[in-house]
């Protein structure tokens, strides 16, 4: 059974900076491509980054240049480094996973809060 669990949420302050975890565990040697989505306070779920089993990554215009997604595949984990955080970045950061070959299922984490206030 595929699970993923995020760590690393907190509160900090405007212009400081987070990184979150996403540990999956049970994929064995299958290929997986990984995201991470936020929802925030105002509602609605909006995809952050995302980053392709060759290690392609993409990003939202509303983070990019600010947060980096990467990998470890030997720890099985993802990374999600922020920077320059901003009280628009406040909500509930999730991780999934895209598991397979041709087909391919998504599993997702918890979450994890992030919240931003001065």
């Amino acid at each position: 059974q595929v699970q993923l669990v995020e760590s690393g949420g907190g509160s900090v302050q405007p212009g400081q900076s987070l990184t979150l975890s996403c540990k999956i565990t049970g994929s064995g040697s299958s290929p997986y491509d990984l995201g991470w989505y936020r929802q925030s306070p105002r509602g609605g779920r909006n995809l952050v980054a995302t980053i392709t089993r060759h290690g392609e990554t993409e990003y939202s215009e509303s983070v990019k240049g600010r947060f980096t997604i990467s990998r470890d595949n030997a720890e099985h984990t993802a990374y999600l480094v922020m920077n320059n955080l901003n009280p628009e970045d406040t909500a509930v950061y999730s991780c999934y996973a895209d598991v397979g070959i041709e087909m391919r299922i998504r599993y997702w984490g918890p979450g994890t809060q992030v919240n931003v206030s001065s």
